[in-house]
């Protein structure tokens, strides 16, 4: 990410490749954030382990959907990136291969060095064979016989049986061993199965100031490998790891039925080609390269590791109970108010609008919606789009129940929800078997919007009432994303709802939304039109100001936009939690723009758009982010919000408290790298989602106390690292 500022500050050209950062380069800088949070002596002991262990589960996404892609594009001679960027293919490739080799070297390193030393002192140990006790070896002996052995297959690899295939992202050992009689020497695989823990308790009882101790599974087998090979001299064994390309891409037009050829797609993934290689750092040349070539891998695909391979076996540690100590404080998602007062939600939500904050506010208000209307003799229809949603799903059992009840429910379901599609397909299959009425959306585009309506007779006539959402309908995740939720039975918005499941269900010309913003007919159009506003507002001279936050800015149009409004004398800013291609800070192009990232206890998902409008604030929540494929390959849909009270809420509650954060924020420069934003004295320090947990309670005991309607006043200027606005001369 090299840029020399001083050569693009002369440029007014906002087509340059120069002006964008890399697409991948960008994602791998939020990993390295993630990292660094793993990293940070300040941040509890297992809350550092989930961030290692965060940081290999994306790079896993990023090898499986990214890197196969490229790869692809390499051996098909594409010599260029695409949109903005420009970057060489295989330039790009020898960028990402380092970057990730430095993470996974300084991942490794804070784990050994760092972590498992102070765990230690809290009485929390890994262990590994040599260091087995003479109470752990018995112990070990009966588990590996009662639960290891009847699950393991060792596999042959010679002239008659061929390498085998292994499972995407499947940890296993390969075995060089001989025959005592002819000292012939053979290989072969053990797969260390999956359905078992990645990590071994031991016994405590005779490890002084130990509350628990474990070793990883891979260990196990290894010690005990002469069972699995009876007579055979083992030479060594060492663990690897290999990860797929596991992106597939659909040609709608060409397909009669949308779920078996997704089924078919989803099995083929298993078998997709190998782009990653992840083997212990003391594995021989011989057992690389043999490996290599078994893959179909280039040397430039392996990564060493000082095991043990695959840290996202750290999840297990991380929810260890006991040690409350070693987490951050325990925070219960607060009830509502709003819903609290009201003995059904349909009470609640005619009393008023209401704004719900995930997961400082409780997610079970949604879920309990849903339960209650198919519960509710007085509903009649429920409607409601998933893209991703949990494994044990009670807005889809409430669903199930809905049809059992007599309703008409229907279910939007996203089939190409990437690396979900499995779980999409068995819900699609369960709730057709319930009699739910399932669509797949349209052709060629994802259906990424998040929406629910219920249809009720009440004694005045039939009512409609409405959840939008910048978040899915997954209750495991709204623990753990930030997200927000709003609740209207405002007759605009869901005569929109309801025009818009008829669009997405059956056939229509476009609808005329009265409320909704819907990509891909309005989204892009919608955005530019309002960055516009404020850049004509600035070079009058009047006040202007834009506020994002969102998960990620790669819309070279946009950027664009923002650029020139940037010229002008706008004073913008983005809270931008992943990819980011834009460069702030540039003189004469993008010195009015301030782009930070803030990673946390929980994942920053939400996305709010702020248009100061003169004075009079306009503010939009919604699905979409500011991304190529929000804006014109899915189906998205942004909202207002209007009551007075809420609009406050977003404004000087989430975006203020957002923008002020000094303690989990890095600002982003013009050469893409980011720093932690440091408080001032003045300021003192501010973590943005320990205030919000602070507000959800007061909420809660009914302290928060709402602005007066009409004294919604512009986004606040004093921000940390607010840079003094400037006009390009003309």
């Amino acid at each position: 990410m090299n840029l020399n500022p001083s050569n693009l500050a002369s440029t007014m050209d906002l087509d340059n490749p120069a002006l964008y950062l890399n697409r991948e380069l960008s994602w791998l800088e939020f990993n390295r954030r993630v990292l660094e949070e793993g990293k940070d002596a300040g941040v509890p002991l297992l809350e550092r382990l989930k961030f290692l262990a965060i940081l290999e589960s994306n790079l896993d996404e990023f090898f499986m959907v990214r890197v196969g892609g490229l790869q692809q594009k390499l051996q098909a001679g594409v010599a260029l990136g695409s949109g903005a960027d420009r970057t060489p293919v295989g330039s790009l490739m020898d960028q990402v291969s380092l970057l990730v080799l430095k993470m996974t070297q300084e991942s490794y390193q804070c784990f050994h060095e760092d972590i498992c030393p102070a765990l230690e002192k809290e009485g929390i140990r890994f262990i590994q064979p040599p260091d087995f006790t003479l109470e752990d070896k018995p112990f070990l002996a009966d588990f590996f016989q009662r639960e290891v052995f009847p699950v393991l297959t060792p596999l042959a690899i010679d002239p008659v049986h061929p390498f085998p295939h292994l499972s995407n992202k499947s940890l296993n050992l390969v075995v060089s061993l001989q025959r005592p009689r002819t000292q012939e020497k053979l290989m072969a695989v053990v797969q260390v199965p999956a359905v078992l823990p990645r990590f071994v308790s031991l016994p405590t009882t005779n490890r002084e100031n130990c509350k628990y101790a474990c070793t990883p599974l891979e260990s196990v087998i290894r010690t005990h490998l002469p069972d699995l090979f009876p007579g055979m001299i083992i030479d060594h064994a060492t663990v690897f790891r290999v990860t797929r390309n596991s992106d597939f891409e659909i040609e709608d037009e060409e397909v009669e039925d949308l779920l078996k050829t997704i089924e078919e797609e989803i099995r083929k993934r298993r078998r997709g080609m190998a782009v990653r290689l992840q083997i212990e750092s003391d594995a021989t040349p011989e057992v690389e390269l043999f490996l290599v070539r078994s893959l179909g891998l280039e040397t430039a695909d392996v990564f060493r590791s000082n095991g043990p391979i695959d840290l996202t076996g750290l999840f297990q540690i991380h929810g260890l109970p006991g040690f409350s100590n070693l987490h951050e404080p325990q925070f219960l998602p607060q009830l509502a108010p709003d819903f609290s007062k009201y003995p059904a939600p349909w009470q609640a939500i005619r009393a008023k609008d209401i704004l719900l904050h995930h997961p400082y506010e409780s997610f079970s208000h949604t879920a309990d919606f849903i339960e209650e209307a198919a519960k509710d003799d007085r509903v009649l229809a429920i409607k409601l789009t998933l893209y991703r949603t949990s494994s044990d799903s009670p807005i889809v059992r409430s669903l199930q129940r809905a049809a059992d009840n007599g309703k008409a429910v229907t279910a939007v379901i996203e089939l190409k929800a990437r690396l979900d599609e499995e779980r999409n397909v068995l819900w699609a299959r369960e709730l057709e078997k319930a009699g739910v009425h399932v669509v797949f959306g349209f052709v060629g585009l994802k259906t990424h919007c998040k929406v629910a309506l219920v249809v009720r007779r009440e004694d005045d006539g039939i009512r409609r009432y409405v959840h939008l959402s910048t978040g899915n309908y997954n209750h495991q995740t709204a623990r753990i994303y930030t997200d927000l939720g709003y609740f209207t039975c405002n007759n605009e918005f869901c005569e929109d709802a309801s025009a818009l499941f008829n669009y997405l269900t059956g056939y229509c010309e476009l609808p005329r939304w009265k409320k909704l913003v819907v990509a891909p007919s309005k989204l892009q159009d919608f955005m530019l039109e309002q960055i516009g506003r404020e850049t004509a507002l600035a070079k009058e001279d009047k006040p202007a100001r834009i506020v994002a936050k969102i998960n990620g800015l790669l819309e070279p149009v946009i950027v664009k936009a923002l650029y020139r409004a940037s010229q002008a004398g706008v004073k913008i800013d983005i809270v931008c939690r992943g990819i980011c291609n834009l460069r702030p800070g540039i003189p004469g192009i993008s010195s009015n723009i301030r782009v930070t990232s803030i990673i946390d206890r929980f994942l920053e998902h939400s996305r709010i758009y702020y248009f100061e409008n003169e004075g009079n604030p306009l503010v939009y929540i919604g699905s979409s982010d500011w991304m190529d494929r929000n804006l014109s390959r899915r189906v998205e849909v942004i909202f207002p919000i209007e009551p007075p009270d809420l609009k406050a809420r977003v404004i000087h509650e989430i975006l203020e408290n957002s923008l002020k954060d000094n303690v989990k924020a890095r600002e982003l420069d013009s050469a893409g790298g980011y720093k932690k934003v440091v408080p001032s004295a003045e300021a003192g320090k501010l973590r943005s989602q320990d205030k919000f947990m602070e507000l959800a309670m007061k909420n809660a005991q009914h302290v928060f106390t709402d602005p007066p309607p009409g004294e919604i006043t512009p986004i606040s200027n004093e921000t940390p690292g607010r840079r003094k606005r400037t006009r390009r001369k003309t």
